[in-house]
């Protein structure tokens, strides 16, 4: 297994879209694509959409091949896992994707006021002994707020009724909108094709456990 990840690691300091900057270039703002996302890598204006925790990044990719017109970008600390979603895209020849390995609260180093319109948050880690490590939590809501758009959405899918109940709370205390919210998503809305782009994690939940006797 550790071999196996070395091998990721190195092919995927090759890859022209995925990228890992060190802490010091972070740390004292040195970042060259801060501000220029649009303009240097995807050589478009079109709105740059995150995923936080992206693991595998299968939600980075799906929602890339099913919106050409919007840049998709996902951000994980866990370079072996996101190995798979940045080959998928390299494969596919997807021109609206790239890939970030870096920790999320350094993500106001990396991008600027107003250059992302969305943020994903896709079956994160419930973090149930450590509200603030949560990352639909306060703390984090105002980072994002640092380079979100004016009306910028984020949105929070979870298998943890903690986390939905403890975001709502969060938001209804600082003031922030609900544009929608639901404990049975796919009752409620079964027809939306996003449904169909399912995490690894999000495919366990889902899938029916059975027993052997």
């Amino acid at each position: 297994m550790a071999k196996k990840k070395l091998v990721r690691f190195a092919e995927m300091a090759t890859f022209p879209h995925v990228f890992q900057p060190q802490l010091k270039h972070l740390l004292n703002n040195e970042f060259e694509l801060k501000n220029k996302w649009n303009q240097q890598f995807f050589k478009n204006q079109n709105p740059i959409v995150l995923e936080l925790g992206c693991g595998k990044g299968e939600y980075t990719v799906g929602l890339a091949r099913m919106y050409p017109d919007k840049n998709f970008i996902g951000i994980d600390i866990k370079g072996a896992r996101m190995w798979r979603g940045a080959k998928t895209a390299l494969e596919e020849g997807l021109k609206n994707v790239a890939f970030l390995r870096t920790k999320i609260d350094l993500l106001p180093a990396i991008f600027a006021p107003n250059e992302v319109s969305e943020i994903w948050i896709t079956f994160p880690d419930p973090q149930p002994k450590k509200a603030r490590k949560r990352l639909s939590g306060a703390k984090f809501l105002n980072e994002y707020r640092q380079f979100l758009k004016a009306g910028g959405l984020v949105h929070l899918k979870t298998d943890s009724r903690e986390l939905h109940n403890y975001t709502l709370k969060v938001l209804q205390k600082n003031n922030l909108p609900v544009l929608f919210a639901t404990n049975n998503l796919y009752a409620e809305l079964n027809n939306d094709p996003i449904l169909g782009i399912k995490t690894f994690y999000e495919q366990g939940f889902l899938e029916p456990v059975s027993y052997t006797h």
